[in-house]
């Protein structure tokens, strides 16, 4: 009996030793730290987060900035095919039209404008209409303020576009600074409640630095946008001042093609 016991012994040591190894380290496997739990958030939010997922956190707001994106992104392409001076200054065309003038052939210069509307032709169409031969200077003055007029039309036709950047980059921006502002009282009404855990702040914030980041990444481009397009229009308002004002001076004999 007592050599049974024995043989049991040295088992029995080893049983008990396993189990106190093994109940620390399943006690450490199903109750994680709490450092352990918010690294494991950590990453799960780095990992699964996606762009989708930062507009959805944004709010209803991101809806009205995500519009003005769409419209600024339009008004940009219209104005980057209508407003260059390529088109708007046809050198191929102002060269015929300088040549016609030259030669005081209203009726054609009329008719070459006409077929080829734009900011040059349609100026000079309108100073074409006010022509006289029997006038002092073939009614120059008149001529030249019947341009001017027009031009500022066409100057301020194509500048209505231009200005709608303007609004999307005064727009976006405040739309951001409005979801800031509901985001931070989002985060203070659950301050109010007594909840002030990580977790319960950090939809307001989230939200509040979602919507600014998006107004600001739409404004900027559209106010940059804006002084571009702006500034192309001006330079080629001002080559079509000067090339009007060529072809009625021209058209007086002030000046000949040969200078």
């Amino acid at each position: 009996m007592k050599n049974y016991w024995r043989s049991l012994f040295i088992p029995v040591c080893l049983l008990l030793l396993g189990a106190a190894l093994w109940i620390p380290v399943a006690h450490s496997q199903t109750a994680p730290t709490t450092q352990e739990v918010v690294e494991e958030k950590i990453a799960a939010a780095e990992k699964d987060q996606s762009l989708f997922d930062l507009y959805l956190q944004g709010g209803w707001l991101m809806h009205f900035i995500a519009l003005c994106s769409i419209g600024t992104i339009a008004v940009a392409a219209y104005c980057g095919i209508q407003i260059n001076k390529k088109k708007m200054v046809p050198r191929t065309k102002i060269k015929e039209l300088n040549h016609l003038m030259s030669q005081r052939d209203i009726q054609a210069a009329f008719a070459a404008c006409k077929s080829s509307p734009g900011p040059v032709t349609n100026t000079l169409a309108a100073a074409l209409v006010k022509a006289n031969f029997e006038a002092a200077e073939y009614n120059k003055i008149k001529m030249e303020q019947a341009a001017a007029e027009t031009l500022v039309h066409e100057e301020t036709r194509y500048m209505l576009w231009i200005n709608y950047l303007n609004v999307f980059a005064t727009i976006a921006p405040m739309i951001g600074l409005l979801g800031t502002v509901t985001g931070m009282i989002d985060s203070f009404n659950q301050l109010a409640m007594g909840r002030s855990e990580p977790d319960d702040l950090a939809g307001g914030i989230g939200q509040a630095m979602v919507t600014t980041a998006g107004g600001l990444i739409v404004g900027i481009p559209a106010m940059f946008l804006y002084f571009f397009f702006r500034n192309i229009l001006q330079g080629a308002v001002a080559d079509i001042q000067k090339s009007v004002t060529n072809m009625l001076d021209l058209f007086t004999g002030e000046v000949t093609l040969d200078q």
